[in-house]
């Protein structure tokens, strides 16, 4: 108080006492930029037989550990097992919701006709896991079924229960749901004298509302949120959320990712339904995965990487399986998906699943007008990661500041200095060029406020390059 130039924070100015007093200043400690680890939460079903209650936060380091918290083969525990398989280093948490009371759980069937004259190997699979079943001579339909039905309930991580009669096993989803209805199975015989048949899922309704869960992570400050369901209604409440926890008065930034396997026209559909910056949504067609092992394999891999302007472009999902190459998606159609909000798979070398470019699924404004402006995904993480590093040095130098004219120029100078660090880091650039728009000004309404204006030019990706080869004879 007694120096134009120093302040204390413990060492009052009223001192008579004679002495030597030193106090410290960690204020200025920290003159990097913050770190930018990523933690995602999966919101997903749980079963019964878990033990972690609904609505309830908790992290999870394997996919047995997400078994027991959540049952064998539900929802929850397979988005942990695709998150921890597609990156082992995921920082993850789980938040598990109940099966809706009015839902209902979608069925399958398998049916076997005939009697086996030889040896031979009936396979059957279930959401892309296959079961192989030995037939001896002399097999009929229904110990062949009754037998499969044995096999199913000793295959836990199975998304389904099962019971035989008369030849037919009955397939049934753990979860009821719409979702149920999407999982992919098919069965064939290598054998004589018995033949198979799948009846696909159908029938099940009503998943459940995923914002009771949302509600309880609001503080929690996750940088990822994964949606199980890829339904306008499910997305339209993971939007409501991100925007609500992203808001300038919270700042809790957050990006949502959802997963699917429709057709193009589907997905598109679903795409323009949500049209928002803050979310992503991959699209893997023809997938036996879940839509929600989609989006959390997806999810895990965005998470990998911390620099927030680097392009996703090539990074692997090796839980993900590989679709016949009949139905895998051509250049064409991968054009039409990021024209439209879709964020296209592809089958890369080593007949791995790799992410093409990482898109958002905003693609107008609000009066319908095409805008590029949210186009990559890399875009809104590399605004979340400014915001973050403008808000910590802020809070770290200015904790108990004082607003003189003087403040101004000193808060000016610590925002230029987090922008040319961001530009070292190739976070943002032309921050010389722009330095001129950074205004840092007293309220005129509130004595007691400053505002500022950052201009940031983010770091694009190098996603397309093109040359011309001139022949010289």
């Amino acid at each position: 108080m007694a120096s134009p130039n120093i302040s204390f924070d413990q060492i009052p100015a009223s001192i008579r006492k004679p002495g030597k007093y030193l106090e410290f200043n960690t204020k200025l400690a920290v003159r990097s930029l913050p770190g930018n680890p990523q933690r995602v939460l999966l919101v997903g079903q749980r079963l019964a037989s878990g033990t972690v209650a609904e609505n309830e936060i908790i992290d999870v380091f394997d996919d047995v550990q997400a078994a027991t918290y959540f049952g064998y083969g539900s929802i929850a525990h397979l988005m942990a097992k695709a998150a921890i398989t597609s990156n082992p280093y995921v920082s993850l948490s789980v938040v598990a919701v109940d099966d809706a009371a009015a839902g209902v759980a979608a069925t399958g069937k398998v049916t076997f006709t005939g009697t086996a004259t030889a040896p031979g190997v009936v396979a059957v699979t279930v959401a892309g896991n296959r079961l192989d079943l030995a037939v001896d001579t002399g097999d009929t339909a229904a110990n062949t079924a009754s037998r499969l039905a044995t096999l199913i309930a000793g295959t836990v991580d199975l998304p389904v229960t099962a019971t035989a009669s008369t030849g037919v096993v009955t397939l049934t989803a753990k979860h009821k749901g719409d979702a149920g209805n999407l999982l992919a199975l098919t069965a064939w015989s290598k054998t004589t004298g018995i033949s198979v048949a799948v009846t696909a899922f159908a029938d099940g309704a009503n998943d459940p509302s995923i914002t009771p869960a949302l509600t309880a992570a609001f503080a929690a400050n996750h940088n990822i949120v994964v949606c199980p369901f890829a339904t306008a209604t499910a997305l339209a409440e993971l939007r409501a959320h991100l925007e609500s926890v992203g808001s300038p008065m919270e700042q809790r930034d957050a990006i949502g990712v959802a997963g699917t396997s429709v057709s193009l026209s589907a997905g598109i559909a679903l795409a323009s339904a949500i049209n928002s910056g803050l979310v992503t949504m991959g699209w893997h067609p023809g997938s036996v995965k879940s839509d929600a092992e989609i989006a959390a394999s997806y999810a895990a891999v965005i998470a990998s990487e911390e620099d927030p302007a680097r392009p996703l472009n090539t990074l692997m999902m090796g839980y993900l399986d590989i679709t016949p190459t009949a139905i895998q998606p051509g250049r064409t159609e991968q054009e039409n998906a990021l024209y439209n909000g879709l964020t296209p798979f592809e089958i890369g070398p080593g007949k791995r699943v790799q992410i093409v470019r990482a898109i958002s699924t905003y693609t107008k404004n609000a009066e319908g007008v095409d805008d590029v402006a949210l186009l990559d995904i890399t875009t809104m993480r590399t605004l979340h990661y400014m915001r973050k590093a403008f808000r910590e040095r802020i809070s770290l130098r200015f904790p108990r500041e004082k607003l003189s004219d003087r403040t101004a120029d000193k808060v000016r100078s610590e925002l230029l200095d987090v922008l040319f660090k961001a530009e070292e880091l190739e976070i943002v650039e032309e921050v010389e060029a722009n330095k001129s728009g950074l205004i840092v000004e007293r309220d005129s309404q509130d004595v007691n406020r400053l505002n500022a204006k950052m201009p940031t030019d983010v770091v694009n990706g190098l996603h397309v390059f093109a040359g011309r080869v001139d022949l010289l004879l």
